[in-house]
């Protein structure tokens, strides 16, 4: 078949086909032009997501009547002012949008500038199909019906409505971060959506459009390194989400998906979140125009950077540096749905108490009686005492401790051998004291390792731990990486290890559980994730055999030194899973359980 031109309706489809993949791939070219129009407010509105119709109507410049015909044309942009192309700064400028839009759709295009009357002019899947004055407001309004309408092949492909507007939505949502110095309003089928104001603050602006808890639950980022620059606001590990669609991510303002930096925001937060949770994020990033490339992809939703590894670290660092500011916070507020199982019964059920009465062991001569100061009151019998509920605090009176002083307040008891209860200046705090203590232990092992190695604790006698053979292969080849972290393994046999010293601040403990746990943890992260990324994986499975288990009796002196520390140790707030590892209950949140709000 000999080479010819292709026809320019056909190569006008084919630009389509890079540029407007489905309705939210044209609102975001939409979208992009009306920011570099200088737009102060956008808004957009849909019918049947977006298939069907798409309204963008801004505020901005405008065009005259010459520049709207020319807008509509292949390759014509103003927004590239010569030929440096690298140092472009607008979100646009491959000039492909309209006429690639207007390929495959019906779309009207209306604009008018400041001081001059308005024009609009219509194009029918690539036919002009008229032009004429037009009467609006300052700015443009482009409208664009029946996408793919003549295109079946295409339009077969898109997906529900419903699917079609969430795209939009992310888009529209991920722009509006990128500039709150803009009001954005979207709607669809006639009810409004998103609704922001322009002016707002970054960190509001990014709460609005994502969750409004996450005003309270999140650290500031600003790091600098050399000329490259990082901002944002990252949710601390306890706020986190079961999927990554709540990661926004940004570069020199352009809204970017990009798998380099999503590498970068889950290394930071690898050993703080379980790997099937996710932190919610918005982060800025500024880079030079001369050490990236942003014309990688015709949507611009990658980039491409000459020094990505420097750029990884950047995010990394500037990451673990917020969330160490962060220190022991976490999630602090209980769930609404905890919080409504602490209501009594018998606010509402008047004949409770009397059932409470008959379910108490038949015992004769009950009264009760005021407990001394400081303490709780207690039913007295004659007879032999009902056994003593999960709970405990010293026998032996302690002088009582000024709660102000500590954030997590004076332990005051245990709860069912797991929780510390905490007496705090603002409140009651309610530690897991096993979660607490394995962030603890696995801080302790970083920390180590940073300075030189954990310290060993040799075993009187080596312990021989039976495994598979691939199991034991797996261990044998990471041995000096173990060694590092305070275990020393050797080969006993096809299939056993010898344990001859395990890490000194862990104690003897189970060591045939660690030993197959390990295994478990090598063989399904080793050849995915890095050496420092397998370390840490590693020492978060120590820290867990070594902290204080659930089930254990702690002294008040105990407790009070496992909160001190938690105070005073960054990530302190959430277990190496990230789940909370303290709560607390406000004096108005005690209150509201008693009525007294």
């Amino acid at each position: 078949m000999p080479i010819r031109r292709l026809p320019e309706h056909l190569v006008n489809r084919i630009a389509a086909g890079e540029v407007v993949e489905r309705p939210s791939s044209a609102v975001k070219e939409l979208v992009e032009n009306a920011i570099d129009a200088g737009a102060g407010q956008i808004t957009i509105r849909l019918a049947n997501g977006g298939i069907d119709r798409i309204e963008v109507t801004d505020d901005g410049c405008g065009m005259d009547r010459d520049e709207m015909a020319l807008a509509l044309e292949r390759h014509a942009t103003s927004k590239l002012p010569d030929e440096a192309i690298e140092a472009v700064s607008t979100l646009g400028f491959r000039g492909e949008a309209l006429p690639s839009i207007a390929s495959v759709a019906k779309l009207t295009l209306e604009s008018r500038v400041r001081g001059a009357d308005g024009w609009s002019r219509v194009v029918d899947n690539g036919e002009l199909a008229g032009e004429g004055p037009a009467a609006l407001p300052p700015g443009t309004r482009i409208i664009v019906e029946n996408l793919f309408a003549k295109v079946p092949a295409r339009r077969k492909f898109l997906r529900t409505p419903r699917s079609e507007y969430a795209a939009i939505a992310d888009v529209v949502r991920r722009l509006a971060m990128a500039r709150p110095d803009i009001g954005f309003t979207l709607e669809h089928d006639g009810r409004k959506n998103i609704a922001v104001q322009p002016g707002e603050d970054g960190p509001s602006r990014v709460a609005a459009l994502t969750s409004r808890e996450l005003a309270d639950n999140h650290v500031g980022v600003d790091y600098r390194r050399e000329d490259l620059h990082l901002e944002g606001l990252a949710s601390l590990p306890t706020f986190n989400r079961g999927v990554a669609d709540h990661q926004y991510l940004f570069v020199n303002g352009r809204p970017v998906k990009d798998r380099l930096l999503i590498g970068a925001v889950r290394g930071a937060y690898q050993d703080l979140l379980a790997r099937d949770r996710h932190p919610v994020l918005a982060l800025f990033l500024t880079v030079p125009s001369d050490r990236i490339d942003v014309n990688v992809h015709p949507a611009k939703t990658e980039v491409r950077f000459r020094d990505p590894g420097g750029v990884r670290g950047l995010i990394v660092g500037g990451l673990r540096h917020a969330l160490d500011e962060a220190g022991f916070r976490s999630v602090q507020r209980p769930s609404a749905g905890a919080l409504g199982n602490w209501q009594a019964e018998a606010v509402n059920d008047p004949g409770a108490m009397p059932q409470m009465r008959q379910s108490l062991p038949q015992r004769s001569n009950y009264s009760f009686a005021a407990a001394p100061s400081g303490q709780a009151s207690v039913w007295e019998s004659a007879a032999e005492f009902a056994p003593a509920p999960e709970g405990r605090r010293d026998e032996t009176p302690q002088p009582p401790e000024p709660a102000a002083r500590y954030p997590l307040g004076i332990a005051r008891g245990q709860v069912d051998k797991t929780y510390i209860v905490a007496e705090a200046e603002d409140g009651l705090v309610i530690v897991d004291q096993h979660a607490a203590h394995e962030r603890l232990v696995l801080e302790r092992m970083n920390r180590a390792m940073a300075n030189g190695g954990v310290a060993k604790q040799g075993l009187l006698v080596p312990e021989v731990v039976e495994l598979d053979e691939t199991a034991c292969d797996a261990l044998e080849e990471r041995a000096g990486e173990l060694a590092e972290l305070g275990l020393e393994l050797e080969r006993f046999g096809p299939k056993a290890m010898l344990v001859r010293s395990t890490p000194a601040m862990l104690g003897a403990g189970d060591v045939k559980g660690l030993v197959t746990d390990l295994a478990d943890e090598i063989a399904a992260y080793d050849q995915a994730l890095s050496l420092k990324e397998r370390l840490d994986h590693v020492a978060a499975t120590m820290a867990c055999h070594g902290s204080v288990r659930a089930g254990r009796m702690l002294s008040t002196a105990e407790m009070n030194a496992l909160l001190r520390e938690m105070e005073a140790t960054p990530h302190s707030g959430q277990c190496n899973h990230g789940r909370p590892t303290w709560v607390k209950l406000g004096h108005g949140d005690i209150e509201k359980l008693f009525g007294r709000k």
